[in-house]
């Protein structure tokens, strides 16, 4: 009886010992320094550190998603989807493809048949386009005058309203954005491009009346937030689609500003249809996925 219970004793405490041996590795483990952290770009504020630590032009050029096809478009439908910064796929009924703000680091899958590019920063235009599109319409002229586009293809109508943008020395390059207005199926989409300040009434009157606005809402690159509800407010678009954020802060923030006007849905994917029997009774923002 006493030789069991003193294996009894041995065993208790060996295992003992190996829990003490097991918990002082897990506190070893645990003392161990944190793998060191990137410091953010300096001047970078926290929304963009969250998931984009600086302009979308220091990333590598994004993975292009494998092609597929999507179901046919009635005639009077367009389908918008978003690539992601300011770029987005739109898609006619009669398969004429048109990428926004097209440029050498966020790209939609295939060739466009038609592209618009602003002149802000390099995360806006490209100048090494694909020789094979159709149209390279460039929202500025190097003669400082309106780049004044106005072209049909196909089922496709697209044309330009000017506006100036800062310089990075602070001054005013004029002409070096355009608006584009694109008319597909039954619908008018407006892309405001890299927008720096406030429309006047005859930008407005050029602009006419919009179904789809494509709005950037960073509140520093572009214009303030509060600038920017009121271009919102000017044009009257039963729905807008934010684009050029750099993570859910900044969008959750711009839309909370403006969710007492306008109702906010969140959606899922970053592709939709749409057409006049698809417009909202009240004016919507529609978030997609991206940034």
């Amino acid at each position: 009886m006493a030789a069991f219970a003193a294996s009894m004793r041995s065993s208790i405490m060996a295992a003992s010992g190996a829990l003490l041996l097991m918990g002082l590795g897990l506190l070893a483990a645990m003392a161990q320094p944190a793998a060191p952290v990137a410091p953010p770009a300096p001047g970078a504020k926290p929304e963009m550190t969250e998931s984009c630590p600086g302009l979308v032009a220091s990333d590598q050029p994004r993975p292009v998603p494998a092609q597929w096809r999507p179901a046919a478009l009635a005639p009077n439908q367009a389908r918008i989807t978003y690539s992601g910064h300011s770029t987005f796929l739109i898609e006619s009924p009669n398969l004429v493809r048109i990428a926004t703000d097209y440029n050498d680091y966020v790209r939609p899958p295939g060739r466009p048949d038609i592209i618009t590019m602003n002149h802000a920063h390099s995360t806006h235009y490209t100048d090494r386009p694909d020789p094979a599109i159709k149209f390279v319409l460039r929202g500025w002229r190097d003669d400082g005058k309106p780049a004044n586009h106005d072209i049909t293809y196909s089922d496709v109508h697209v044309r330009s309203v000017s506006t100036n943008i800062r310089t990075y020395n602070g001054g005013t390059e004029r002409n070096g954005n355009s608006i584009f207005i694109f008319e597909v199926g039954s619908l008018c989409i407006a892309h405001l491009g890299h927008l720096h300040h406030a429309l006047t009434q005859q930008q407005l009157n050029d602009i006419g009346h919009v179904d789809i606005l494509l709005v950037p809402v960073d509140g520093d690159y572009t214009m303030d937030m509060e600038g920017m509800v009121e271009v919102v407010q000017a044009i009257k678009a039963p729905l807008n689609v934010p684009m050029h954020f750099f993570g859910a802060f900044t969008l959750r923030r711009f839309l909370g500003l403006v969710s007492q006007q306008y109702d906010v849905e969140y959606s899922n994917t970053p592709s939709f249809v749409a057409s006049k029997m698809t417009q909202p009774a009240k004016p919507k923002f529609l978030a997609l996925p991206g940034h």
